[in-house]
Order: structure tokens, then sequence, then C-alpha cells
């Protein structure tokens, strides 16, 4: 049986209520500082120029990523902070979620490439979708990381 379809919503910061700013917050915290046991500043001065994308199942957060402009935290707009909720992780939502995020940033940004900070084990995911990495690997809060650059972006297969 496949899983529920999730719906998006995106908004700016300021366009945010406080309570979807704390869901945002709580469950981003819950999976990079608490799961990750990965003790860091997890919300930053990216916050306030970011859209921040939302999946929803229901009235749940089931997954969330982050869209930064260019020449803010890299020369070309980037993806980040992309979760999926520990409850809803058998769902495979990580590719509709970044598919979004991909089609969104397009959007937004049209005819420039995407860049995403990816942890290095999901080299694989991103490659999946189009994203080739092109630096070293590097520890970023402890964790590996590789950049990845994103020149044309794969449909969801």
């Amino acid at each position: 049986m496949n899983a529920p379809t999730l719906h998006f919503t995106w908004s700016p910061l300021a366009q945010l209520t406080p309570a979807q700013v704390l869901e945002m917050v709580s469950a981003r915290i819950a999976v990079f500082v608490v799961e990750q046991n990965c003790p860091y500043q997890e919300v930053d001065a990216y916050d306030a120029s970011a859209l921040h994308l939302f999946g929803w199942q229901g009235s749940a957060l089931a997954a969330y990523a982050r869209i930064i402009g260019p020449n803010l935290k890299f020369a070309e707009p980037s993806i980040g902070r992309v979760m999926v909720a520990h409850a809803f992780r058998a769902h495979q939502y990580g590719r509709a979620l970044m598919q979004e995020a991909i089609d969104l940033t397009m959007r937004t940004y049209p005819g420039q490439p995407i860049r995403l900070s990816a942890q290095s084990h999901l080299q694989g995911f991103y490659g999946s979708l189009g994203f080739v990495a092109d630096s070293p690997e590097y520890l970023e809060d402890g964790i590996p990381h590789v950049d990845m650059l994103c020149r044309q972006p794969r449909s969801n297969p």
C-alpha cells in the first residue's frame, strides 16, 4: 500500500505563525541535535532569509527543508536542513521532499545550479536527484559531509 501523499507549504520566516516556527525548530532539533547526538547551534542567521518548506501528513510535520538564496551561504541557491521526522521515515518521504525543494528552488532562482552540503552517507540519494559531489569530504559538527552541486535536476522517477 502506498504511503499517503505529503501536502507541501512554504513561506519565508516572517510569514510563519509562532506555532509553525515552534514546530519547525522542535522537529529540526529532534533530528539534528538529539537523534544525531550532535550539539550545535541549530537555529542560525540563515533562517531569517530562507524559504521554509514544510511537508505535512495531515496536521503533523512529516518533512522539512529550507532554501537559502544565492550569495548568502554559497554562491548558488542551496537546499539544507533536509529532514524527515522519525515517525514518518518508513514512508520514504525524503524523495518527495527533495523533489519539491528542487522545484521550489528552480522556480525561485530560475536557471541557477543548486548546491547542498550533504552528509556523506547520503551521496547516493542526492546523486539520484542529479547532484554531484564537488568537494573533498569534510567534518561539519563532527559528521562527515561533502558539497554537492546540481546543474540539471532530475525528475522523480
